[in-house]
């Protein structure tokens, strides 16, 4: 039988092409990846859940520090335009800005941490789980009652409370201004100690609390020091919320002419229930 060489030349010919063209799509693919690495600034593409929340954490830091820079900005631009134009804008008093969180204050206080049962809890095998962590409602009855004892600012963590904060627990995790915090939380409030203590001891839902920490391992600390409290640092701006008619816009402001009226201390939004059993 003759040979056929015609036959083995087109083989050899086939396999060229097609190792080509798996180079090429090769090459597309490592140009592809590349280009999105670059577009990403060089971070991964989250895997799991914790990858995600670990690189959305790290963009709400870096757009909380932009968006303190941009306020610094407005703050001198604004400036910059009144004294140009000769218009002078009364400043807002001492205790608008505390109030506000606007400024960072310093004075004495309370600080109290609340943190969950330890795995070798008394009773953990015969008491309900929810028992055995820090609820939401307890940290909105400690905070309750610090304002309610006189608290003139007050932070969660390390985010400062005003009146349009809002934090939800999922779980044993706190939300609070977009970002995640574990247990133990700690609450800390500038005023008078010992009524802010005498206020804590006077609260029905705090004192729910106290008991499950003595029957059950609940952490519970209240200490007093001098305390430094940073300036809020979110937005506050409004979306949703509506304002009744006749109430003031900014309560902290006088109207025109009238003398500056003593500042109410806000108040959390939510009102606390008894711990779940």
């Amino acid at each position: 039988m003759s040979d056929h060489p015609h036959r083995a030349r087109r083989s050899v010919a086939r396999g060229t092409v097609s190792v080509a063209i798996v180079l090429a799509l090769s090459g597309a693919l490592f140009a592809a990846n590349a280009k999105f690495a670059q577009a990403s600034g060089g971070d991964r593409h989250p895997q799991d859940l914790n990858d995600l929340a670990r690189v959305e954490l790290g963009r709400v830091d870096t757009l909380t520090s932009e968006v303190d820079a941009l306020h610094t900005d407005v703050d001198a631009l604004a400036a910059s335009a009144n004294a140009a134009s000769g218009t002078t804008v009364g400043s807002p008093t001492t205790a608008y800005l505390v109030e506000s969180g606007s400024t960072e204050v310093t004075g004495p206080g309370l600080t109290v941490r609340l943190d969950d049962a330890p795995s070798d809890s008394p009773r953990r095998d015969d008491i309900a789980p929810d028992v055995l962590v820090v609820h939401q409602q307890d940290l909105q009855a400690v905070m309750n009652a610090l304002w309610a004892g006189g608290a003139e600012a007050m932070a969660l963590m390390d985010q400062r409370v005003i009146s349009t904060s809002a934090f939800r627990c999922v779980g044993n995790v706190l939300r609070l201004h977009g970002l995640l915090y574990s247990p133990p939380y700690e609450v800390r409030a500038i005023g008078d100690p010992d009524k802010l203590r005498a206020a804590l001891d006077a609260d029905p839902s705090v004192d729910a609390y106290q008991r499950d920490a003595a029957d059950v391992g609940l952490g519970w600390n209240v200490s007093s020091g001098s305390l430094d409290l940073p300036a809020y640092a979110g937005a506050t701006e409004l979306t949703s919320a509506s304002v009744p008619t006749g109430t003031p816009i900014l309560p902290g402001l006088p109207a025109a002419g009238e003398p500056s009226p003593a500042l109410d201390v806000p108040k959390a939004t939510a009102t606390p229930d008894e711990r779940t059993r």
